[in-house]
């Protein structure tokens, strides 16, 4: 089992969904193996299908007069933040070569999270009932996916170094009240993001038995 991986750096949230949309109907189509597509955005509020506008906590107009962007996507799960230093994976899975269980592909999404910030000295779980990853009494991953076929789309996003004030404005996934945290706030000290792509990666493929993952560059 091998799996492609492509970097796309620091990108538009919209630049990011059209790489996701050709790369899924290549894996659907049977043109591209499996792959991880890994970014970071600009700031960006994305919320899910079934997700409430009544978690914005503050107006279009306030997000358009602060620069930041605002998008109603196909995955699971409702509202969230991303920006710089937070790291986006997006696992484009053909679960016919995993397994054809949606519950199993979240748990083991959960895990690859939890085993990388045990690495970082961080002791992270899960809440039940609920999907993500929590640390020092906050959220510091969400997981919102989309299946079509049994390919997976969408995917995880980790806090490492992000601004996480930008989590006020919003009831996070839908959670009023929630609080949020991030590798940097934990440990004192930025992570390098480099080195926190690799360790995904690694923990990834423990977890998914993907032998390789074959680096097909950045493409911005």
């Amino acid at each position: 089992m091998r799996c492609d991986l492509i970097d796309l750096g620091i990108v538009d949230y919209t630049f990011a969904d059209g790489i996701q949309a050709d790369v899924l109907n290549d894996v659907k189509n049977g043109g591209r193996d499996s792959t991880l597509i890994i970014t970071e955005f600009f700031p960006v509020y994305t919320i899910g299908r079934s997700g409430s506008l009544d978690n914005l906590l503050v107006t279009p107009e306030f997000l358009k007069d602060s620069g930041i962007s605002y998008f109603k996507t196909v995955r699971g799960g409702d509202i969230t933040f991303h920006g710089p230093g937070q790291l986006v994976v997006y696992p484009i899975l053909n679960l016919a070569y995993f397994q054809k269980d949606i519950n199993w592909f979240l748990r083991a999404l959960e895990e690859v999270i939890i085993r990388l910030l045990l690495g970082y000295g961080i002791k992270a779980g899960r809440k039940t009932g609920l999907t993500g990853v929590w640390a020092g009494g906050g959220k510091i991953a969400s997981i919102g996916i989309s299946v079509s076929k049994w390919v997976t789309s969408h995917g995880i996003s980790l806090n490492a170094n992000n601004d996480l004030s930008f989590f006020d404005f919003i009831n996070p996934c839908g959670i009023k009240n929630c609080p949020v945290a991030s590798i940097a706030e934990l440990n004192g000290s930025p992570v390098d993001m480099g080195g926190l792509k690799r360790e995904f990666t690694e923990q990834f493929k423990i977890i998914f038995g993907v032998k390789e993952c074959l680096y097909s560059g950045c493409r911005n």
